[in-house]
């Protein structure tokens, strides 16, 4: 039976298993590789996507969760060749170097910008808790993540 996807902001069928991670999906179906394969288990959060606007770890959702609802992957940040606020910051802050937790972070980072305008530090920490680094440039990401949210407040988008 065919499935439904919005994924960033176009709509997707496909016949696949309702039971497949979406990982698994995006990855081998859509090639959309921007999400990693991490852990496997939804502890590192280098598969997360954005389901409805709130952070979800792509590796454990299986399909037949997605139906309906809006996905979104760091692939559909950009507009055209202009980066979204934060992707802009990372590569201003140098906040990442393997880059592999990299679009997890980044998706974490935006659904935390588009609830709360001007984030604490602790409230920057609390969004990414989960979401590992194993270069350690966790203080350059929430640098990024403020830079974004000062950018957002100047109207830069």
């Amino acid at each position: 039976m065919p499935t439904m996807l919005n994924i960033n902001g176009r709509e997707v069928t496909l016949t696949a298993q309702p039971d497949r991670p979406l990982l698994s999906v995006l990855r081998d179906d859509l090639n959309l590789t921007g999400a990693k394969y991490g852990c496997g288990e939804g502890q590192c959060g280098a598969c997360t996507v954005l389901i409805d606007g709130k952070p979800t770890r792509s590796c454990i959702t299986e399909l037949h969760e997605c139906e309906g609802k809006r996905i979104a992957t760091i692939e559909g940040l950009a507009e055209g060749d202009r980066l979204h606020p934060l992707q802009q910051a990372f590569l201003d802050c140098g906040a990442m170097q393997c880059g592999y937790c990299t679009p997890g972070m980044i998706m974490a980072g935006v659904a935390l910008l588009e609830k709360t305008r001007e984030p604490s530090r602790p409230e920057i920490a609390h969004a990414l808790n989960g979401n590992l680094c194993r270069c350690g440039t966790y203080q350059r990401i929430i640098q990024a993540v403020e830079q974004a949210a000062a950018a957002a407040k100047g109207g830069v988008r």
